[in-house]
């Protein structure tokens, strides 16, 4: 009974630790203020202490792991402290960077829009399906992150009925493997492409000579290749007489349209505010997102009064322990990640980071395509990929030679990233696709989308030896 009320007060409190730790950070980002570097490093050791109980088994075993590598720290380091307190900013930026995103869930789930652009997703004729499917999930992908998966896979389910079609087994589930590896191969596009993902955040913030402009036309050609690759094996994989779609008549695009242009608009007032404030990109993520988010929700509440301010004010404290309350253990994993990679790196001593400075210039155009590699086998093993991308990106940082292409290198780290979340059975978006499928996340990976990967790998290889 005591442990019911507790509970909802831990969850409260979190959340507000959460957001007061975002404003934190970006109050050190703007101003450089290591007072609030050090409170916001508090606050997450307070925010981790209220949410343990809620935290899956994985993400305590990260927080575990971390506890044992600052203690490593502590013990083989002279000067820790240092260290350590970059390694915290590190996993405070994210956990802030995840809030941010998390805050534009509120608008979207409650936005007719993105109700009306699902349902018009889903009814497309089947030659459309995959394209519209797959474009559809990247740009949902933007706002909802994972919850983009949760409910287009509902949205799946309740159109894909026997009845439509014509009481054909076999056909309703060739469909809905068809329209979930859509779904799955479109959201895994969206921390490739879309300058608000973590994988851009982690890259760039860790290579701080790269830019998103010289970033992008590499992501972009690659993103490009994937989609045409995915829509390939998917027209190879049209069963017989599976030719008539859930829907004779093709509805509107319109709906899409209009979410895109909403999009574009966000993008571009995080341009709009990296340049006003001459932030690097995932600071400006920061500021922009949450402001976006709340001009959304006041829109939204516009016919309530006072031009949606004070309704949507108060949605926004009503629901922020409901919107915070499901990202802890994302935070966890991503945050953990860039915390464990940066102490990799900072154990290491000069003598160790020479030699892997003469390894990169000996593996020389090579680098790229190894770390693709390397990102996607460690991934099987259980390795978040913003671990392993943590250290890479931190290891070129310190011991990289000049003439290394950073942007090559950083795309193909990302496309790395990319085929982990659809290859490895340990990402949140497997879970995510064996808890609906009933499959276990290995066969989803080997027998749904085996060779749809091992061909992406060999085309990933090809194109980045051809640039390399």
């Amino acid at each position: 009974m005591i442990f019911t009320k507790v509970l909802p007060a831990m969850n409260m409190w979190s959340s507000w630790l959460l957001a007061a730790l975002s404003v934190l950070v970006v109050w050190r980002e703007l101003a450089g203020s290591d007072v609030a570097g050090y409170i916001s490093n508090l606050l997450l050791v307070g925010f981790l202490i209220l949410g343990w109980p809620r935290f899956s088994p994985m993400a305590r075993l990260l927080a575990l792991v971390c506890v044992g590598a600052t203690l490593l720290t502590l013990m083989q380091l002279a000067s820790p402290w240092a260290k350590l307190y970059e390694a915290t900013n590190s996993f405070t930026f994210l956990a802030a960077f995840m809030t941010a995103l998390a805050l534009l869930r509120l608008p979207a789930y409650r936005s007719r829009l993105i109700r009306r652009c699902g349902q018009s997703l889903l009814k497309q004729p089947p030659a459309w399906r995959y394209p519209l499917l797959s474009l559809g999930s990247t740009l949902f992908g933007i706002v909802l992150n994972f919850g983009v998966l949760t409910l287009f896979i509902t949205m799946i389910d309740k159109a894909n009925t026997l009845a439509s079609a014509q009481g054909r087994t076999w056909l309703q589930e060739a469909r809905r493997r068809r329209m979930l590896l859509a779904t799955l191969r479109g959201f895994t596009l969206a921390p490739l492409v879309s300058p608000l993902g973590i994988g851009v955040a982690v890259v760039l913030g860790n290579l701080h000579p790269l830019t998103w402009a010289e970033l992008f036309p590499y992501v972009l050609v690659t993103a490009i290749g994937l989609f045409l690759l995915g829509w390939a094996c998917d027209q190879l994989s049209v069963p017989q007489s599976a030719s008539h779609g859930l829907s004779t008549a093709q509805p509107s695009l319109m709906p899409l349209v209009i979410l895109s242009l909403l999009l574009l608009a966000l993008i571009s007032l995080v341009f709009a505010i990296s340049v006003w404030l001459s932030l690097r990109l995932p600071q400006a993520v920061l500021i922009a997102v949450p402001m976006g988010a709340w001009l959304w929700l006041m829109w939204q509440c516009r016919a309530l009064g006072w031009v949606g301010v004070i309704p949507a004010s108060i949605i926004l404290g009503r629901r922020l322990p409901d919107v915070f309350e499901g990202i802890g253990n994302e935070i966890v994993a991503l945050g953990s990640g860039a915390y464990l990679g940066y102490l990799s790196v900072a154990l290491l001593n000069p003598a160790q980071l020479r030699d892997i400075a003469e390894i990169l210039v000996y593996i020389g155009n090579w680098l790229p395509v190894l770390a693709m590699m390397l990102i996607v086998l460690l991934a099987q093993l259980g390795v978040n990929p913003i671990i392993s991308v943590t250290f890479l990106t931190s290891m070129v940082a310190q011991a990289g030679p000049a003439e290394l292409s950073l942007p090559l290198l950083a795309a193909a780290m990302l496309a790395g990233w990319s085929l982990t979340m659809m290859s490895s059975p340990f990402t949140a978006a497997m879970m995510i696709m064996s808890r609906f499928t009933g499959m276990t996340a290995r066969q989803i990976c080997l027998s749904w989308n085996g060779a749809f990967l091992t061909i992406s790998l060999a085309m990933a290889v090809l194109l980045l030896r051809l640039v390399g």
